[in-house]
């Protein structure tokens, strides 16, 4: 919502005052049946986004933490293990694998995608591991820990390059276990299946935040795993309710990580209407590409949407040498940005005890350094858009940099 010229970076207040009635039905629908955790609301939920991820089996959970978490567990993902993931996510990412019990270890990234990049997955594969003689099991060197898992991040709504990945994990025996957190709805041209799949479908397993800014958002805080395997589902809605298999008889010990019936309700109602919210995603980002060539050109760079991906632009990032400057900049004109993220995992002070120093993962620290997040959302305006990208081009005309010098403004 733009107030007195304003272009916030993000805006939650719109989509809800839009589906307010239907929202609120939820609330007095709990409050009449005391439905307050499980029951119908939950799992028509889970039912219907298995159906739109294209996957058997959802389960909603506390958190997109919690999904992941316990995604990995129910893999099998063990104590003392290695999972392979990229340094540029949300420490979620990694918060979830320490919390399994196991090590993060990192993989760079493609400069073009900002997502994992195979070939250098492979490379660690083949060239920093080692199989043991007796376990046949994949060894790290670095670590001397055993790997187990690979969890590629569909980051920003694009998904990673997954037959590559699916492909190195079978013929290394490992698990795949999609962060898909930012991608609800996204989907990858599957060559090895010559189809589309679904963000969530193609993995061991996915997880899925709810997080209130994500595409499909809850009123709080919300998770869902997603998986085709009837096991690995079973195993998941025992851990987010305290390793229960009935109530009170417990098989493992487990966790409190259930989704409360409001929160499904809310995103039930929401979910029917995420598949047209994504397609105006989409069209904002084209735009955003035509404004951008018409008014500043190769001055920065832009989102590259891989051709085997359908991205469902989760966030709207650039690139530009001096970020700093130009968020200064936009924020003078009431617009509002983000930097996702500022400092790669492996140089965060949570991690320093992995022992990774700066320059290890060259590719995610330049982004780090230069990506800068612009309003994305359903609502946003074309004379928004339009503004944003005017403002940019201002900032770099007065710090020096090229610009073309087309005078029509591409029509929305």
């Amino acid at each position: 919502m733009t107030q007195h010229g304003k272009t916030p970076f993000l805006d939650l207040v719109t989509p809800h005052l839009e589906l307010e009635e239907e929202l609120v039905a939820v609330f007095r629908a709990a409050l009449k049946t005391a439905g307050f955790i499980g029951g119908p609301m939950l799992e028509g939920f889970e039912r219907e986004f298995a159906q739109f991820c294209d996957s058997p089996h959802c389960v909603g959970v506390a958190s997109g933490t919690d999904a992941l978490r316990f995604a990995l567990m129910a893999a099998g993902v063990g104590h003392g293990e290695c999972v392979i993931t990229v340094p540029n996510t949300f420490i979620a990412t990694t918060e979830a694998i320490s919390q399994a019990g196991a090590f993060p270890e990192f993989v760079d990234v493609d400069e073009a995608t900002s997502n994992m990049d195979v070939q250098k997955l492979a490379a660690y594969l083949e060239l920093e591991c080692e199989l043991h003689p007796q376990s046949k099991r994949l060894i790290s060197k670095r670590s001397g820990h055993p790997v187990s898992a690979i969890v590629p991040v569909h980051l920003y709504g694009q998904m990673a390059d997954m037959d590559v990945i699916l492909e190195l994990a079978q013929k290394y025996n490992l698990v795949v276990v999609e962060d898909a957190c930012q991608a609800h709805g996204a989907e990858y041209f599957s060559r090895a299946e010559n189809r589309w799949r679904k963000a969530g479908s193609m993995g061991h397993a996915a997880a899925f935040s709810f997080y209130p800014g994500k595409n499909l958002g809850a009123c709080g805080e919300a998770g869902a795993v997603t998986t085709a395997c009837e096991q690995l589902a079973r195993k998941v809605r025992m851990l987010r309710d305290h390793g229960q298999a009935e109530k009170y008889y417990h098989d493992v010990e487990g966790y409190n990580g259930r989704l409360d019936a409001v929160q499904a309700g809310i995103m039930r109602v929401k979910l029917a209407s995420l598949a047209d919210w994504n397609e105006q995603r989409r069209a904002k980002a084209a735009y955003y590409a035509e404004l951008f060539e018409a008014r500043v050109g190769d001055a920065v760079i832009l989102p590259f949407e891989a051709p085997q991906c359908k991205a469902v632009y989760h966030l709207y990032v650039i690139r530009t040498e001096d970020r700093e400057q130009m968020k200064t900049d936009l924020a003078g004109a009431n617009i509002g940005t983000g930097i996702h993220y500022p400092v790669p995992l492996h140089l965060q002070k949570a991690y320093r005890g992995l022992g990774y120093r700066e320059g290890d993962f060259p590719v995610a620290e330049k982004l780090a350094a230069q990506i800068l997040s612009l309003p994305m959302y359903p609502n946003l305006t074309s004379e928004q858009q339009i503004d944003v990208v005017e403002r940019i081009a201002e900032h770099l005309k007065a710090s020096g940099r090229s610009l073309v010098t087309k005078d029509a403004v591409p029509a929305a």
